[in-house]
């Protein structure tokens, strides 16, 4: 892997965590950590999205909408598995 698909890879990750950061508020993990969500919900968009019959393209706009897919999931999630939090986070 080269540094500048390292690079592509972190940028995307980051966009995507924020922009999921600001769908599903209240979020506030931070910029290492938004970047992992990035990351993460990327893996699963690029692996749900397809299994459903969604195709985006190809591009940096369609990995950056597919991640932010992947990641709104990865964090509706982990809002259900962490209800026990009673409103801490809310859909926009």
């Amino acid at each position: 892997m080269s540094g500048e698909s390292l690079l592509v890879i972190l940028v995307v990750g980051l966009i995507a965590g924020w922009l999921a950061g600001q769908i599903v508020q209240g979020t506030g993990f931070g910029l290492v950590a938004d970047i992992c969500i990035g990351i993460v919900g990327a893996l699963i968009g690029n692996w749900l999205l397809p299994h459903l019959g969604i195709h985006l393209g190809r591009g940096i706009v369609a990995a950056i909408i597919s991640a932010t897919i992947g990641a709104v999931l990865l964090l509706l999630i982990l809002w259900f598995v962490n209800r026990r939090g009673r409103g801490r986070w809310r859909l926009r």
